[in-house]
């Protein structure tokens, strides 16, 4: 794995175990007042703007923004860079009307897939309830793993070590405080963040001020520009079917649609958090795209790094360590509490156990971090993960949406177009090194296909997975 050891292993550990400490002392003190399951779930439908806004935006934003956006960009062009920054913003923007939705019909509800069961019935809520828990744990993973990679490639420490310190810290304030205490550590880290992602993005374009523009990759990678560069177009839609569906499932936007004091603070909450993210998330793709056009043999995953240590500032580094830290903790501490709201919530009609099933979700997700820290330690590529994960969420998106503004959809037919769109998105689905799938390749030769259909598999995948229900609605 790739080095620069700008910062001593020492002083990356002592900084990153120092941030952490600060964010458990302040969600313990602070929740202490707030205690009760009411609290603990939707913090007592009390949110105000300021709050549910940094709360929103510090949840979605997590250390995948320094890797993801850029890495994409590199080979996806400026489609992949907008594709991803419409994807990660827009759950907000249909929020606003679904969120207001749920709220009206469904005013004491607490999660997706409570409102599922009492929309459906059991069946289809164990499907999704299972969609959500491995949705948010790949994701948990994602980012404890970015994270490690991150403080490991400034100052060589061991993967193990950060992941040690992040998910310890995470679970201690987050299990104690409930959503109180990660809404409140959210908007320290949200302004924390927002200063220092001002910071590096002035590093970012001060160290590269003469090619920091769109005439420098014109000149230097057009394609990445043309409209005639196929990947413009499939990785685009790609990465907003994908990062939008699966943001709909995402249980701590749910937790913050619940929480929010009234339609009002919600409403401009989602609104305000929409425009904040999309700027952030397409300025960390463009970076991509500058990157592999000053340097095409650049690492994907390091391009956003690559542009902003090439003046190897111990001040720089010290921020990106902070920056990554909050980053991190804000996303963490959400999906701990967003799983253990699902079963505290939901468990009860899967288990059907006697006891308490907040002690229970407490016990299952520290289970559940044992497994984050083995895969993080390791350092293992899960992106293709990730990319399953999405495809299980596309499947069900539509499916699940419309039928709240259908009074004559079945559970029936809602279960089966989810299971056919999944079928028929992963017989499509790209092997590990994304040259076959199950059906082009496998069960039928790659010859028999144009060279665009097998290229172009994993947007195909999606393609059908998310759009296949549909048709399974009209002759159902």
């Amino acid at each position: 794995m790739e080095q620069i050891n700008i910062l001593s292993q020492s002083s990356a550990i002592l900084l990153t175990f120092v941030l952490s400490i600060i964010f458990v002392i302040v969600g313990i003190v602070y929740s202490k007042k707030y205690q009760g399951i009411n609290n603990y779930l939707v913090a007592n439908r009390s949110i105000g703007t300021f709050s549910l806004t940094t709360s929103l935006v510090a949840s979605a934003l997590g250390a995948w923004i320094l890797f993801g956006p850029a890495s994409a960009a590199t080979w996806g062009g400026i489609g992949a860079v907008i594709g991803y920054a419409l994807g990660t913003a827009f759950p907000l923007f249909a929020l606003i009307y679904l969120g207001e939705r749920f709220r009206k019909f469904y005013p004491k509800g607490r999660t997706l897939v409570e409102v599922i069961r009492l929309r459906f019935g059991t069946k289809l809520f164990k499907l999704i309830l299972f969609l959500s828990i491995f949705y948010m744990t790949i994701f948990l993973i994602a980012e404890v793993t970015a994270v490690s990679v991150l403080i490991n490639y400034i100052s060589g420490t061991d993967l193990w070590i950060t992941a040690l310190i992040v998910i310890i810290s995470s679970l201690i304030y987050t299990l104690y405080g409930g959503l109180r205490a990660s809404i409140f550590t959210d908007n320290i880290q949200f302004i924390i963040f927002c200063l220092l992602l001002l910071i590096g993005f002035y590093y970012l374009i001060s160290f590269n001020a003469n090619v920091f523009s769109f005439e420098y990759i014109k000149l230097n990678k057009p394609n990445l520009l043309s409209s005639s560069y196929l990947p413009n177009f499939t990785a685009g839609l790609t990465f907003f079917i994908a990062v939008a569906a699966t943001n709909l499932f995402h249980q701590g936007n749910w937790q913050r649609v619940y929480a929010a004091k009234n339609k009002k603070v919600l409403k401009n909450s989602l609104i305000i958090s929409f425009l904040i993210i999309i700027p952030i998330v397409f300025l960390m793709g463009f970076s991509g795209l500058i990157a592999v056009s000053e340097n095409p043999k650049v690492v994907p995953d390091l391009a956003f790094f690559s542009l902003l240590f090439k003046e190897q500032a111990l001040t720089l580094s010290i921020v990106i360590v902070i920056l990554a830290i909050s980053l991190t903790v804000s996303s963490i501490d959400t999906l701990i509490n967003a799983i253990s709201s699902l079963i505290v919530v939901d468990g009860k009609k899967v288990l059907n156990l006697k006891g308490d099933y907040l002690k229970l979700s407490k016990q299952i997700i520290i289970i559940l971090s044992l497994i984050t820290f083995f895969v993080a330690s390791k350092g293992l590529g899960i992106l293709y993960l990730f990319l399953l994960a999405d495809l299980f969420c596309c499947a069900a998106v539509l499916t699940v949406f419309y039928s709240f503004y259908s009074k004559t959809f079945s559970e029936k037919k809602a279960y089966v177009s989810i299971i056919i769109g999944l079928a028929v998105g992963l017989l499509l689905f790209p092997s590990p090194d994304f040259l076959k799938s199950i059906l082009i390749g496998i069960i039928f030769p790659t010859d028999f296909f144009p060279d665009i259909v097998s290229q172009s598999l994993l947007f195909l995948s999606f393609l059908f997975a998310t759009f296949m229900p549909i048709f399974v609605w009209r002759f159902k």
